[in-house]
Order: C-alpha cells, then sequence, then structure tokens
C-alpha cells in the first residue's frame, strides 16, 4: 500500500513552482449514456425476465378445435452491481509542507478523473468484448453478446452480427440494416425493429461522416441518392467512443424499448470520503462509485467485427 509523503512531491516544498500540470485535463463529454440506457438499482443484482408470445395463427377446419398456443417465460439475464473504488494516503507532513494548492484538493480532482475513465473503460467493454466468448461476460442466452447464432425459445437461431465481418463502408451499413429491418421475436414473428445510432471507433471519425452525410451516395460520380441520410435510417447519428479497442469493429443501437436493451446499472453514485488515522496522521481519501453494465435482449445492438 503506498503512502504520498513528502518525498512524493518534493517541489511542492519549496517556493518557484509556477504551476502544476498533468492532474487536471479535458475530459471527454459523457459517452457510455449515448449507447446504454441508465437505469437504476436498489439490490445487489437486478434480473430481467423475457415475455416469449404467442406463434401464427393456423388455419381451423370447420367443426375443428382452434389450435391453442402457450406463452412462457425465456431468458433471465442478471446484472450483478460492482463497486469500483480508488485512494490516497498522504502523510500529515506532506500536507502541512506544500506550499502551493492542497495535495488533497488534487487528488479529489485525480479521483474523479480516475472513476470517470474507469466508467467509460468497464461501459466500452461491453462492446469491446462483445464478439469474444472467451470472456465471462455472456447474456441470459449463455452466448457473447454478438452472435450470428443466439438461440431462441421456439428452438431456432438468430443473429445481430454481420454474416460476413466487414469493414464500414455504405455497403455494409446497409447490410447491418437491412439485417435489423429483418428481426424477429422469440417465436419468429416480425418485429418492427430500426438502427438508431452507429457507433465508431475514432479513426473512422472522417470515413463514417464521408458515408452518412453526402447528399449522394460517397466516393463515387453517381447521382444515386445516400439512402441512409435521404430515408433518416439513422436518426441517432454517429456517435465516437473514444474508449473502444477495436478500430475497424462498428456498431448500431437499435430503437428497442428503453431498459431491455444495453444497459448501465446505477446502485450508488459517486462518492468522495476522507478520514485520519489516529496513530500516524496520515490521511486517507477515497472514491467510489457502483453500477454493473450488460445487456437485456441482444437485439438492442446489431455490429461487425470489421474485416
Amino acid at each position: 500500500m503506498g503512502v504520498i509523503t513528502t518525498g512524493a512531491h518534493p517541489k511542492d516544498l519549496w517556493p518557484g513552482i509556477v504551476k502544476h500540470f498533468g492532474h487536471t485535463y479535458d475530459e471527454h463529454r459523457e459517452e457510455f449514456s449515448e449507447i446504454f440506457d441508465i437505469v437504476s438499482s436498489t439490490k445487489a443484482y437486478e434480473e430481467r425476465a423475457q415475455y416469449v408470445g404467442l406463434g401464427l395463427a393456423g388455419i381451423k377446419a370447420q367443426g375443428a378445435s382452434i389450435a391453442f398456443d402457450d406463452t412462457q417465460q425465456g431468458i433471465v439475464p442478471r446484472l450483478t452491481n460492482v463497486t469500483y473504488g480508488i485512494g490516497a494516503i498522504v502523510t500529515e507532513e506532506a500536507i502541512d509542507d506544500g506550499q502551493y494548492e492542497s495535495i488533497a484538493t488534487r487528488l479529489a480532482k485525480a479521483m474523479a478523473f480516475s472513476i470517470r475513465q474507469t466508467e467509460e473503460n468497464v461501459a466500452a467493454n461491453v462492446l469491446n468484448r462483445g464478439f469474444n466468448n472467451a470472456y465471462l461476460m455472456t447474456g441470459g442466452d449463455g452466448k457473447e453478446l454478438f452472435a450470428t447464432d443466439h438461440p431462441t425459445a421456439a428452438g431456432g437461431t438468430y443473429s445481430n452480427e454481420l454474416s460476413v465481418s466487414a469493414d464500414l463502408s455504405e455497403s455494409s451499413i446497409e447490410d447491418l440494416l437491412i439485417q435489423i429491418m429483418q428481426a424477429t421475436d422469440e417465436k419468429g414473428l416480425k418485429i418492427s425493429l430500426m438502427g438508431q445510432k452507429i457507433i465508431i471507433h475514432p479513426s473512422e471519425y472522417f470515413n463514417a461522416h464521408r458515408i452518412l452525410e453526402s447528399v449522394q451516395q460517397s466516393g463515387t460520380a453517381n447521382n444515386d441518392i445516400n439512402v441512409i441520410k435521404a430515408k433518416g435510417l439513422l436518426p441517432g447519428g454517429i456517435v465516437v467512443n473514444h474508449y473502444l479497442t477495436d478500430t475497424d469493429a462498428w456498431f448500431i443501437k437499435t430503437n428497442l424499448p428503453k431498459g431491455t436493451g444495453l444497459l448501465y446499472q446505477l446502485r450508488k453514485d459517486k462518492t468522495f470520503a476522507q478520514d485520519n488515522d489516529f496513530d500516524t496522521s496520515n490521511a486517507k481519501m477515497k472514491s467510489q462509485k457502483r453500477f454493473a453494465v450488460g445487456w437485456a435482449d441482444p437485439r438492442g445492438c446489431f455490429a461487425s467485427a470489421g474485416a
């Protein structure tokens, strides 16, 4: 366990420092809330039970009984809240002898920055690890978030991943939007699923804007319209997430009802506390936040891992 002594910041003991730097940088705006639905929690974990409805109606022959179907409970995904925290210990001498802004004040700013970064990284890892079943991050159906074989209650499967992974392009976006438009429920009935926003790594920023904001088709001499833009097929626009790790993976969030797709579950908001040891007079500071991230229905987001 590290303790911050006067030796950790020796220049703080003497006049002459014009300014400290490195502990306060401008932060990106909150990005996870553009991707995840924010829901509250009051327990150690929260479960959401899938309702599996009825299938198609059959032909009733004259004089014969009608065919009966049943509803049932489907998958029951669970999000277990986790506490993330960081702290620091500072000696009484380091606090007393500092000639500039209180080291405790600087540490409070650094802790707030650390918690924010942790929050964004944990949330982004839902997407970063969404193609890999080697991680223990699986949904209620036992599959990774993005898969071509999510099981259904009717015994079939469905996909929320581009069947042949492709880099971001007009044609690949159209292919994934078509896949979203053809989505079905657990009994194979068509549902009105539409793309809402596209989520990209910063390296695709310029490419995505050229593709989606051109009036005509981007990168061609054709006079064909840009259908995605003309029809407003991604009304939420482009979301750049600086915490994605794969430069060519990209994602489309859908219009699934709020609170049923990608989820950020807040149990306890960020706190900051401090106290002193009686024996050492060392000051202890800590900051923490308790939350969980994950998903309920994988239909909330479709994706391509890139070529």
